[in-house]
């Protein structure tokens, strides 16, 4: 399920990725690291690679993050992984799982046999069958009552494209880069609007007529099904 949700609109997932990574290269200025600053990097780079991924430690294609660009593009998917990619894989679940025959948490048996009473009853029965299979009425209620929390946006969410303190600084390049960041969010959101109104992508349009929400980059609090926070918060 969590891959159909987001290949549902990989398009605009691909422009947000590329959105952020193409203002970063183009705003950030030539600079040449400090030694203070490159030991700081590299740092926080064996802490990723050796305590985040320490299954993955010693692979060669690890970044070596020696260059501007390495960095660049290395925080372009720490961004997207924590933010668009998170916002797709999560705000849908309630509106799908909320209804748990959608996708049944457990499965408490096997799938019967022929000539066996189980198979009789399947045959018989199939909703009875089917939901003797399926979670317990308790653990239904607990597990769709957690999917609609982890579902809900807080009403004090920060999304991407803003802050909550206008003080994080007072450098302008970034400032700009950030101002024009939001732009681009903006007129992704519009795009994602007329893809939905389009009539040839009949996964929005068709006979369940269900609009693709869930990269709008921006929400109101609660269950909305859109939206996309500057991080995982949980």
């Amino acid at each position: 399920m969590t891959t159909l949700m987001l290949l549902m609109d990989l398009r605009s997932g691909q422009l947000l990725r590329h959105g952020w990574k193409t203002i970063a290269h183009s705003t950030t200025r030539p600079m040449r690291w400090s030694r203070s600053a490159h030991s700081e990097l590299q740092s926080w780079w064996k802490e990723l690679r050796e305590e985040g991924h320490g299954d993955k430690k010693d692979e060669p294609w690890w970044p070596k993050m020696h260059t501007m660009k390495e960095l660049i593009d290395t925080c372009t998917i720490i961004i997207w992984v924590a933010s668009a990619l998170h916002a797709a894989v999560n705000f849908g679940q309630y509106p799908y799982a909320g209804f748990l025959p959608n996708r049944p948490t457990i499965s408490g048996r096997f799938m019967p046999e022929e000539g066996t009473p189980e198979y009789e009853e399947l045959k018989s029965n199939p909703e009875k069958a089917f939901l003797k299979t399926i979670t317990a009425q308790l653990q239904t209620l607990l597990g769709i009552s957690l999917i609609e929390i982890l579902s809900r946006h807080s009403f004090d969410e920060v999304y991407l494209g803003q802050r909550d303190t206008p003080e994080w600084t007072q450098d302008a390049t970034p400032l700009k880069a950030f101002e024009k960041f939001g732009t681009k969010l903006a007129d992704i959101e519009e795009n994602i609007i007329k893809r939905n109104e389009d009539e040839r992508f009949k996964n929005r349009v068709g006979p369940v007529n269900m609009p693709y929400t869930l990269l709008y980059p921006t929400s109101e609090g609660g269950l909305t099904g859109k939206g996309i926070p500057n991080s995982v918060s949980i």
